[in-house]
């Protein structure tokens, strides 16, 4: 089974992400065993930011691989799973809400596919880039 990043890879979708994580040097860590939980915005919900952010983020690593681990927490965690527990935290340290009650949302964001299942985790795809705070 192929893992997160080769996923990711593989899907037209995700071609703003996968040079994101790419410029942030987080390949490496995506390939790993993990178990991760993906939460992945497409490249519309990349377009969805104000002009000039994604080349201001390619400007600044640091800022750029916190905002992509705010879209990973650790484990491997299913709708069902996430439902239930109602808040996780991200590797990045954050919290971020979980609503399954109408649909499946992450923050203000509508999980557009849920549970792609990778060799080290699982992905859910997104449609809006979640912000901490």
């Amino acid at each position: 089974m192929a893992d997160i990043v080769d996923i990711a890879v593989s899907n037209n979708a995700f071609k703003t992400l996968v040079a994101a994580v790419q410029a942030a040097g987080l390949v490496e860590t995506l390939k790993s065993p993990g178990p991760f939980t993906v939460f992945a915005p497409t490249d519309d919900a990349f377009a969805k930011l104000p002009p000039g952010t994604i080349t201001t983020l390619l400007q600044n690593i640091p800022q750029l691989a916190r905002i992509l681990t705010y879209h990973v927490v650790p484990g491997k965690l299913t709708k069902a799973d996430l439902a239930k527990l109602g808040t996780v935290t991200s590797v990045e340290g954050s919290p971020i809400r979980i609503n399954c009650d109408d649909g499946f949302e992450v923050k203000n964001a509508t999980v557009l596919a849920a549970d792609i299942d990778a060799d080290n985790g699982v992905i859910h795809v997104i449609d809006t880039v979640i912000l901490m705070g």
